[in-house]
């Protein structure tokens, strides 16, 4: 499944990296902890996270992750924006809590 995708079936808002949004998506990952996201997460798994400041961007880059999934209405800081461009690693954003957003995932992944 494409990034693009997961934005019109989940109702995301696509903050930045729009470039990215035809990477394939292989799963998710739910941390607000950047070395556990470092140690534990896997390339191509959309991060949720209610982390807003641009090393989470570095932290994508780093583990080669399809995109990174704001929650709690949170908007990211202007640098992040920058750096999701820059990486085209797409920046989305939901309304929803990390339970919710968790748990839609984990339905669209094991159906």
């Amino acid at each position: 499944m494409k990034v693009s995708e997961l934005v019109e079936k989940l109702g995301l808002t696509v903050y930045a990296g729009q470039k990215g949004l035809d990477r394939e998506v292989s799963g998710g990952y739910v941390s607000d902890l950047l070395s556990d996201v470092m140690g534990n997460a896997l390339e191509g798994q959309v991060w949720i996270t209610l982390q807003v400041h641009q090393n989470v961007m570095a932290i994508a880059s780093l583990k080669d992750l399809a995109a990174v999934i704001l929650v709690n209405s949170l908007e990211p800081q202007e640098n992040t924006v920058r750096h999701s461009d820059d990486e085209n690693i797409p920046l989305l954003g939901t309304g929803l809590t990390t339970f919710e957003m968790a748990g839609k995932l984990y339905q669209i992944f094991n159906r």
